[in-house]
């Protein structure tokens, strides 16, 4: 504290400062040995503070006061024009109470519709401080507010201004946001701009005719489709006017698309007056709905026949727009399932996908303002739900952030059921956003400018620092949770007051007529117009069920794989390259070691796994299709096989040779992704299905984390083609295969993704050679250019160095991927075999070890081949393997996965069906668990080892294991 030895260290001291100085002198006059050595010391040294500090402050242009320049200690007052003296406990107190105001003024704000009066909050008070009004009336408003308006004269006239800011049905929350920058342009755009927008008249009318819009439909679906859901918006109809407007400023300001995401609730209005959906056809689908009577009520009434494969206020859309000011701009609302929040990574995914510039090689380059994210939660779900922090968490980084999203509460006060106080622990919905330093405003539902308002800021926010803001929009649900459930035996005193509560539209048209803005025949002509325009819909919809007959997908996959070879001059050309880095980049010396076997391996004719995913996606490139990869530890891999980024052993320094290849005229982006799987999948699928040129993969660490993203894996990947018509390419690599490393992380659930194969959703695939994968890759980015679909990969992870899975030069330069592999160590004398036995995945390519270290050699009666791809089962392939053994008598399913899980109950069923009556189909492998591995490597390698010794036996017991507990 002390800067000079000749003066006090107080001396130069003002304002609250040496008001706390004299706090501690006061102490130290009761009682010396209460306050520190170091104060005790100077005390004792310099005495107490000058007897002019005691002294109530004055001001310049006082009687008796110079108005020469101020001393340092009154620089804070300068220019003030007061009369009489002012004591500096009074102003360190005044502070502390304007301070209050600013951070917790929105403890008293008025932003809940069901609550007249707003609690009281002590230390917004002046009571609170012993304050009087005089006392503030005697001090300077800059003493509380240093940039006060020129309106605001004393310190009185600041406290009150403040605390109408402050706490009036737009409330700030800001207080978490720590970036000083931030935080100082948050209190000017709320005190400066008076914390709202003056719309002018025109624009009052044209927000009550919305509000009257979004009234009319829902009371009219009210009326025509009795007891069926719709999941309506009234108690938070302001959502649709704040969408509109926020669409119109994120387009004014240079957006050309605004991908948006929201649960059920004011979807159908969203749709209609948002989306451009035509009433006729939302009608359409009420009347196309299964009967009511004859299906449960929850979630399934309302299914829709053919392509839509949907509930109603599940769908999405689509729609270009381009009005007068306004340039032309793609609007996307994504269809989203009952698992609400899930739907915001996918929104996020859309959005980086179309501020990507992938035209060029390297990483892609992203403009921020190119797309907005609109993200609409639910008051109950946004802190409940574990998807929405991960969600969070991705904004910050640099692989998915998409230069803000606007978030918005549409806050019912209620979760189905359940007050706020069971579903959260904090006091407001939108706390979670405080760890993430967001700035989140409260409105009230029932002040539709104030709304407006909200909206303007968040997007000003946005524009300025690119980040997340989020706006908690409190209202009220009209109806049950949906239309057919009564609130009132769990919320009587809430309904009781809704039920005589006015519609935002009845408010703000009083408002308006009050002020002589419209009149109330103009208000009424505005709702028979709406009235007249949703009758003559009605009157278009057709009675008749739409047609029940459902499209297919489509053959695809079992038909002749395409050619994915390269030629050998392009892989060579492209491994040198791979190869290649600035000069003065220094390789970790162990790395050195791996690289330069990758430049033996074409003379050494064996390309190993890592090496040719690599080429694969080299060659991909070069041939015009960008690749998006992220993962958990995805750039080195998890298995230490990867290094397609590199790290300067001096610098730390980040290099992709991929990112540098001349002949790539598009980008590559290769990320380690955060430890999240649900929202990073979800991310990723969502880029995918914007960007219909690029090769999308996601890698989990191991197979068995992509259990924690099922949902997004249940509702989007497996099944969004059928529901929503929705193609997606996502390539999913999950590292899968039985090393002795116990339950955790032997398993993929590789029979989750087959039980929910069906209708060519998907391709499921276990490839067991470094050709296998080259060629697979190089298949997906064909299709994604044609007819995407996912495709889920098994990878190895002991396999990546193993080198019975490397692959020739040739198996690259030839052919295509094959969905049936013979193995290579069977006997050549077909009509010897008696024995055909199959399997998918490493417990093959041990199978192979174990037929190679027979004893005798190879069994002249056994017959081995892999199933690389089990979905779509390849039928066609197996036949002509079937045909290609004319004495077989039996077939062997072998896997190393117990019974009840792997791939056994998916292809037992077909393989019974393709060999028929007269050559039976045996299990060979672990009978039926709870968990999918052994916990000790010795019991591991046991069973392994009987495993083979089971499937070469002679004899085989039929059945194959006992399925009594």
């Amino acid at each position: 504290m002390q800067q000079n030895e000749d003066l006090a260290p107080w001396a130069e001291l003002s304002g609250p400062n040496l008001a706390y100085v004299l706090e501690v002198y006061d102490e130290y006059l009761k009682d010396a040995n209460s306050v520190t050595d170091a104060y005790r010391s100077y005390f004792e040294k310099w005495g107490p503070p000058p007897d002019t500090a005691w002294q109530p402050l004055q001001v310049p242009g006082q009687a008796g006061v110079s108005s020469e320049a101020p001393s340092a200690g009154a620089a804070q007052i300068a220019g003030a024009a007061q009369t009489a003296a002012v004591d500096i406990t009074k102003v360190s107190l005044a502070q502390e109470l304007a301070r209050n105001l600013r951070e917790y003024g929105h403890l008293a704000a008025r932003t809940n519709p069901l609550k007249e009066e707003t609690n009281p909050v002590a230390v917004l008070e002046m009571a609170h401080y012993g304050l009087s009004e005089a006392e503030l009336s005697n001090m300077p408003a800059s003493y509380v507010w240093h940039d006060a308006p020129s309106a605001v004269s004393t310190a009185l006239d600041a406290v009150r201004r403040l605390k109408q800011l402050y706490t009036q049905s737009l409330a700030f929350d800001f207080a978490h946001v720590d970036n000083s920058e931030e935080a100082e342009w948050l209190r000017q755009r709320v005190e400066m701009s008076e914390g709202s927008e003056k719309l002018s008249e025109a624009d009052q009318r044209d927000l009550l005719n919305q509000l009257i819009h979004v009234d009319e439909l829902e009371k009219f679906l009210q009326r025509a489709f009795v007891g069926q859901k719709r999941f309506s918006i009234e108690g938070v109809d302001m959502l649709v006017p704040m969408l509109d407007r926020l669409i119109t400023e994120a387009v004014a300001s240079g957006a050309k698309s605004v991908m948006m995401g929201m649960a059920h609730r004011g979807r159908l209005n969203t749709l209609a007056h948002i989306l451009g959906k035509p009433y006729e056809t939302i009608f359409s689908e009420f009347h196309t709905s299964v009967n009511k009577e004859l299906v449960p009520s929850e979630g399934s009434m309302g299914i829709n026949y053919g392509w839509s494969g949907d509930v109603k206020y599940h769908l999405g859309a689509r729609r270009d727009v381009k009005e007068a000011g306004v340039r032309e701009a793609h609007l996307v609302l994504a269809n989203n399932p009952s698992h609400l929040e899930f739907v915001n990574p996918v929104v996020e995914g859309f959005a980086r996908a179309e501020q990507d510039d992938r035209s060029h090689g390297g990483q892609p380059t992203q403009d921020a303002n190119q797309s907005l994210a609109i993200v609409v939660h639910g008051d109950a779900a946004f802190p409940g739900e574990g998807i929405v922090a991960e969600t969070l968490n991705l904004s910050g980084l640099d692989a998915y952030q998409t230069g803000g999203t606007i978030h918005i509460i549409a806050n019912n006060q209620l979760g189905f059921t359940a007050d706020a106080d069971e579903g959260r622990s904090t006091r407001y919905a939108s706390d979670l956003a405080r760890g993430f330093e967001i700035p989140i405003v409260h409105v009230s539902a029932d002040d539709p400018e104030a709304c407006i308002a909200a909206v303007l800021f968040a997007h000003a926010y946005r524009q300025q620092f690119h980040k997340d803001f989020l706006i908690d929009l409190v209202g009220y649900r009209r109806w049950g949770h949906n239309e057919m459930d009564d609130p009132m035996p769990t919320q009587p005193s809430m309904y009781t007051k809704i039920n005589g509560h006015p519609s935002v539209r009845q408010i703000y048209s009083q408002i308006l007529q009050s002020a002589d803005i419209v009149s109330e025949e103009e208000t009424k002509h505005m709702a028979e117009q709406v009235q007249k325009k949703l009758q003559e819909a009605h009157q278009k919809v057709k009675r008749e069920e739409e047609s029940q007959e459902e499209e297919e997908f489509g053959e695809i996959i079992e038909e002749q794989a395409p050619k994915t070879g390269v030629s050998l001059e392009v892989l060579k050309e492209i491994n040198e390259a791979l190869l290649t880095r600035p000069s003065d980049f220094t390789v970790y010396n162990k790395l050195q070691r791996v690289l330069e076997r990758r430049r033996k391996a074409f003379d050494d004719d064996k390309i190993d796994w890592a090496h040719a995913e690599a080429l694969a996606f080299g060659s991909i490139l070069t041939e015009g299709t960008p690749i998006r990869m992220t993962g958990q530890d995805s750039e080195r891999g998890t298995f230490s096989q990867r290094h397609l980024v590199l790290h300067d052993a001096k610098t730390g320094l980040r290099y992709s040779p991929l990112e540098h290849l001349d002949k790539a005229k598009v980008s590559f982006a290769l990320h380690n992704s955060p430890l999240s799987e649900a929202a990073v999948i979800g991310f990723e699928y969502g880029y995918g299905v914007q960007a219909r040129d690029a090769l999308v993969l996601w890698e989990a660490q191991f197979g068995d984390f992509s259990n924690a993203g099922q949902v997004i894996i249940d509702q989007f990947i497996a099944s969004g083609m059928a529901k929503w018509k929705q193609p997606s390419g996502l390539v999913m690599l999950l590292p899968h295969g039985y090393e002795g490393q116990g339950p955790e992380h032997s398993s993929a659930r590789l029979e989750r993704y087959l039980q929910l194969s069906a209708e060519h959703n998907w391709r499921v695939v276990n490839p067991t050679s470094a050709a296998q994968y080259f060629h697979l890759l190089r298949s997906q980015a064909v299709m994604q250019r044609t007819l995407p679909r996912p495709l889920i990969v098994m990878t190895p992870k002991s396999l990546l160095r193993n080198q019975q899975v490397v692959s020739s030069r040739e198996a690259l330069t030839e052919g295509s991927f094959q969905p049936v592999l013979m193995d290579n160590a069977t006997v050549e004398n077909t009509d010897s075999v008696t024995r055909l036995v199959l399997s998918s995945g490493k417990v093959g390519v041990d199978f192979s070890a174990a037929l190679r270290e027979y004893e005798g050699g190879v069994p002249a009666w056994i017959a081995a081949a892999r199933l690389e791809q089990i979905y779509p089962f390849p039928w066609e392939h197996l036949k002509q393997l079937q045909d290609r053994y004319p004495n077989l008598e039996e077939v062997f399913w072998m896997q190393e996965e117990p019974a009840n899980m792997g791939s056994w109950f998916f292809v037992e069923p077909r393989l019974k069906e393709l060999f028929g009556e007269n050559i039976p189909v045996y299990y060979s492998g672990r009978s039926e668990q709870s968990s999918p591995a052994e916990g000790s490597a010795n019991v591991h390698k046991s069973r392994q080892g009987r495993l083979m010794d089971q499937t070469l036996a002679a004899e085989h017991p039929a059945g194959g294991y006992d399925r009594r507990d």
